[in-house]
């Protein structure tokens, strides 16, 4: 298995490997891309009667899908009220009616497929100031307004007994959220894929897209000829396969550490509830319990996916800072992985040409988003693109700067929210 050297790789279970492409097949539907968009999307679409093929660079799983902080959180990264703001109320009635079915499709997977993932329920959003607390009630209140009603308002005792920090004066916990191992998810859901008979192509690198009827797709072996074709490749495409999508979007890069393993009376003062937490702040940071009680800890972000020196030193004084009682614990593994983040901070659906689609840009949501984003193209390609376009139909902006600078200019306008983060303002 071809994976970084994280916890999830080091924990992930055993699995029939899959090949690599060599030679010419047929199919309905060509994805490009194993994690979770295109996991999702065929798994929808084998179930759904079509003959699928999945092609991958490298293994199921390889990108931000197996390595992410395995947080299944709900909604999108701008919020409904933002949403509507932006785009008008009718946008956001349909965007809000979908904004839970992705954790709700993972829950649905876990179950069907037997997927052993260690999930857990529930999530807590925890706010480090006043301001954050206001937006956190919220929240609240917009969430139960489109139908999330297992939802929990914790003022600074409630939420000192979720969490072993005082960092925190208050925060929302969402029943409806939770956290599971990701990359057993993702070979799971791939597992479910061959059972439905679709095909999987591992070490098989898209080189070209040759659009048409049929559409061909070319790796270095081989070649899929496809009526239809899905771009899943996210924050791990190749920018010069389809330039359209990689001018509109920018790969980021995520730190993630566990620690060694703790007691079980260790784990149990930190997360008494064993919930997954992440914080309100812009560049936020995001904590969990395994299920063999390590601290999963992750957080900052790396625009342009820059591959940092030293995680350990950028991510250890987070976690103490949370966890001071920590000071003298082992992490056992470090290791990075990247996102694909849009201007508007809203997921990217499209078309390319008749039969060719797109999602990409979950923008930080991509383990709930993605398996939403499976359902709308399966849908779509099933003659029913209603909710697909709802998606489609939002602004998809280039990032100002062009390719030179809009990694610095992103990087700037980052530092003045983090500084407003520090500022509580």
């Amino acid at each position: 298995m071809n994976h970084v050297d994280s916890y999830y790789a080091a924990t992930a279970n055993s699995h029939q490997p899959w090949p690599q492409l060599d030679g010419s097949v047929q199919c309905d539907v060509c994805i490009i891309g194993a994690g979770f968009t295109g996991l999702s999307s065929a798994l929808f679409l084998t179930e759904a009667g079509y003959e699928v093929v999945v092609l991958e660079a490298e293994s199921v799983g390889y990108g931000a899908s197996g390595r992410n902080g395995g947080q299944v959180v709900n909604s999108y990264s701008r919020d409904i009220d933002v949403i509507e703001q932006r785009y008008g109320t009718d946008a956001a009635r349909m965007l809000g009616s979908m904004m839970f079915e992705g954790a709700d499709i993972i829950r649905d997977r876990i179950d069907r497929y037997a997927i052993d993932c260690d999930y857990r329920p529930g999530g807590i959003f925890a706010a480090l100031n006043a301001r954050q607390m206001q937006h956190l009630r919220t929240q609240q209140q917009l969430w139960e307004r489109y139908g999330n009603h297992q939802l929990e308002l914790l003022d600074e005792r409630g939420i000192r007994r979720a969490i072993a920090t005082e960092r925190y004066v208050g925060g929302l916990l969402d029943r409806r959220g939770g956290h599971l191992h990701p990359l057993n998810l993702a070979l799971g859901e791939a597992e479910a894929i061959r059972r439905h008979g679709g095909r999987i192509y591992e070490q098989s690198a898209v080189e070209k897209v040759t659009y048409g009827t049929p559409n061909i797709v070319k790796t270095a072996r081989g070649d899929v000829s496809a009526k239809f074709v899905i771009f899943a490749g996210n924050a791990y495409l190749a920018p010069e396969l389809e330039p359209r999508l990689s001018r509109k979007s920018m790969p980021c890069g995520s730190q993630i550490v566990t620690t060694e393993p703790l007691s079980a009376d260790q784990a149990l003062a930190l997360l008494p509830d064993n919930y997954c937490v992440e914080d309100c702040n812009y560049l936020l940071d995001y904590f969990r319990l395994t299920a063999d009680n390590r601290l999963l800890y992750g957080g900052g972000v790396i625009y342009g996916a820059r591959e940092p020196q030293d995680i350990a030193a950028l991510i250890r004084p987070k976690l103490l800072k949370t966890f001071p009682q920590l000071q003298n614990i082992k992490l056992s593994h470090c290791w990075s992985g990247n996102f694909l983040l849009t201007l508007s901070r809203m997921p990217q659906l499209g078309r390319l040409d008749k039969q060719v689609y797109y999602i990409q840009g979950d923008s930080g949501h991509g383990v709930t988003f993605t398996h939403l984003a499976g359902k709308l193209v399966a849908e779509t390609l099933r003659g029913d693109a209603e909710r697909f376009d709802a998606f489609a139909r939002l602004p998809h902006l280039p990032f100002p700067g062009g390719r030179r600078f809009k990694v610095p200019l992103t990087a700037v306008g980052a530092a003045w929210y983090a500084l407003r983060d520090r500022l509580g303002v």
